[in-house]
């Protein structure tokens, strides 16, 4: 079994639980990567970025308001905090 399969399992099997918490986590990472990609300044990039770490974010919480299913709320998850969390270290080491 996979360690991706293991966590969306994990995932589904307490999902009211975890959709609570993935809220918090992927607004809190999005927020952050928001405050250092505008720290840089408010070129066309730094908008893009923004952009970008307020959609995925947003498509997170939508999936989860609509009652998507466990997978999908999962992987929206997964690409939101690998998304913002690239943005942030792009960030720092710029």
């Amino acid at each position: 079994m996979t360690l991706y399969t293991k966590m969306t399992a994990d995932f589904s099997e307490n999902y009211i639980g975890n959709s609570a918490l993935a809220i918090i986590l992927s607004t809190c990472l999005g927020s952050v990567a928001i405050m250092t990609t505008l720290s840089h300044g408010n070129s066309f990039l730094q908008m893009f970025m923004v952009f970008i770490t307020v959609v995925l974010c947003s498509a997170h919480n939508a999936a989860i308001l609509t009652v998507q299913k466990p997978k999908l709320v999962f992987d929206l998850l997964m690409i939101s905090l690998i998304a913002n969390s690239l943005i942030i270290v792009g960030n720092s080491l710029f």
